[in-house]
Formats: structure tokens, sequence, C-alpha cells
């Protein structure tokens, strides 16, 4: 079992800055991929980026050159840095692990099993 915390969100204003953290515990991560989710109301939970047990980094569409992941194995701890954050950016932003050791696949969304609580992050004009 993997138990995942975020920190990190808030209130913020276009074209502002602001970084997420999330640190899992339970079990070895390194083998895992995980990422940043987010979901905005009335919308479904979508891929903001994660990053893969290889150290790949993949990035949604809408945050590609605005957002950087990283991750720390030694610490369990996913860093999300977001830039010239936008209205559309205000969402829950979910913390993730994937539930397969070395999975081939850390696009998929349904193989992230386990969930933090998540963090809103609310970007004003």
């Amino acid at each position: 079992q993997v138990q995942v915390v975020e920190s990190g969100g808030g209130l913020v204003q276009a074209g502002n800055s602001l970084k997420l953290s999330c640190t899992a515990s339970g079990r070895t991560l390194s083998r895992l991929h995980m990422g940043w989710f987010r979901q905005a109301p009335g919308k479904v939970r979508e891929l903001v980026a994660v990053v893969a047990w290889s150290g790949q980094a993949y990035y949604g569409d809408s945050v590609k050159d605005r957002f950087a992941i990283s991750r720390d194995n030694n610490k369990n701890t996913l860093t999300l840095q977001m830039e010239r954050l936008k209205t559309e950016d205000t969402a829950v932003y979910y913390c993730a692990a994937h539930g397969q050791p070395d999975d081939l696949d850390p696009l998929g969304i349904g193989g992230y099993v386990y969930w933090g609580q998540g963090t809103l992050v609310n970007v004003s004009t």
C-alpha cells in the first residue's frame, strides 16, 4: 500500500508561479510511474505530467513548456513546478503512483491506483 500526500496548492494570479509537492510512503517507489493529474469542475480528470520509473517525463499538451515535473526516489517525493499559470489551470491537482512496478505504459491513467486527496490550485485574473 502507498500513501500519497500533496501540498502547495492555493490562490495565485495568472502569470505567476506555484510549486506542488507530493510525498509518498509505504513501499519502494523507484520502480513505479508517478504523476500529477487534475480535475476542473465539470470536467474529467486529466493527465498533467508524469515521470516514468525510467525517469522519462511526459506532459499534457496544455502545460508543455510551462510545467516541470521531477522526482526524488531517495526522498520519495514528486514535485510540479508550474510557471505562467493561466485561469484554465484552475483545478484540484492530484498526485498519484502507479500500481505496477516496471510497467511500460506511464500514460495510462487507469494504472494509477494510489491517489492523494488533492490540492486546489485557483488561478485568478
